[in-house]
């Protein structure tokens, strides 16, 4: 059997595993319900691309992320840390960048070119472990790392609190009488797959700053 279909088996019978279990939450249930099995957060082609997409879409919407997305895209050929660390900043902060974009995104690649960063190597770590190599870097908070860590690299158990469109969630579905922190709990090991309900009901995305 190839590694594909391994892949496939598995991710197929942990979705079901996962929604079976986040159906013991009520509101969850009725999520599911409503919006049917959602695409189990997969890993990353490129590790790198996938982060640095992370930070040019801190703190915008969608359609703005797409539209600088494509800018920098198209200016420099490629999202790779070549490409970040041989443009200049001036032409990087005329693809729509904010100046602190521009600083995080050179200071990412050349951490990735240097070794400091072993980015094709993270997947290896345990997620707090994870976190701990990218948020030494400048404009790379916490949320920016729990982002990667779900479509980065499709860890299922991680929840962002940081996350401006989760804490809404919680607060609409749950009410604001509602420990947060137990409901959350009560979904691990899958909360990771709970968080992509949560946008969803909002019709929304990850906002946070960093």
């Amino acid at each position: 059997m190839s590694e594909t279909v391994i892949s496939d088996a598995f991710l197929a019978a942990s979705l079901e595993a996962a929604l079976t279990h986040l159906r013991r939450d009520p509101v969850l249930a009725a999520l599911i319900e409503q919006h049917g099995p959602l695409a189990w957060p997969s890993r990353g082609t490129d590790p790198f691309e996938t982060l640095a997409r992370s930070v040019i879409g801190q703190q915008l919407s969608v359609r703005a992320a797409d539209t600088i997305e494509a800018r920098v895209r198209a200016g420099l050929g490629s999202l790779s840390p070549q490409a970040f660390a041989a443009a200049a900043p001036e032409a990087l902060r005329g693809y729509g960048l904010s100046w602190a974009k521009v600083r995080t995104l050179q200071a990412l690649s050349a951490a990735v070119l240097e070794g400091r960063l072993p980015i094709h190597d993270l997947h290896a770590l345990e997620d707090e472990q994870i976190i701990a190599h990218l948020v030494v870097l400048p404009g790379i908070g916490r949320w920016t790392a729990e982002m990667f860590l779900i479509f980065g690299l499709g860890r299922p158990d991680v929840f962002s609190p940081g996350d401006a469109g989760l804490r809404k969630a919680l607060q609409v579905l749950y009410g604001p009488q509602a420990d947060p922190d137990r409901v959350v709990a009560a979904w691990s090991p899958y909360r990771s797959l709970a968080c992509l309900y949560l946008w969803r009901s909002l019709n929304n995305v990850p906002v946070s700053a960093t």
